[in-house]
């Protein structure tokens, strides 16, 4: 994805795909720009299948798109970092 998409640009790209609740471009934390990925919300499975097959490959802002589903970092759990601080808290309350 180029530098200069923003989240109007994505969400422009998908609505032949099915509504677009949310678009977010990833950014660098201390400089603003663009990490050339961002993440978009769709209302359901059949609608993000329609839109990867439809958009793969296509151009935007003269950029190749590439769309797939996002996924869990391998290292992070799923549960987020308080789980583990709630669950000693709960055990200890009973």
């Amino acid at each position: 994805m180029a530098c200069n998409v923003t989240e109007d640009d994505l969400t422009a790209l998908f609505p032949s795909s099915g509504k677009v609740p949310s678009a977010n471009i990833v950014k660098e934390g201390h400089s603003g720009r663009s990490k050339k990925f961002g993440f978009v919300k769709m209302p359901s499975d059949s609608e993000a299948d329609k839109a990867m097959k439809a958009l793969n490959g296509k151009r935007l802002k003269d950029q190749p798109v590439e769309v797939s589903r996002a996924k869990l970092p391998a290292n992070r759990s799923r549960r987020g970092p308080g789980y583990r601080r709630l669950r000693r808290f709960l055990a200890n309350s009973r």
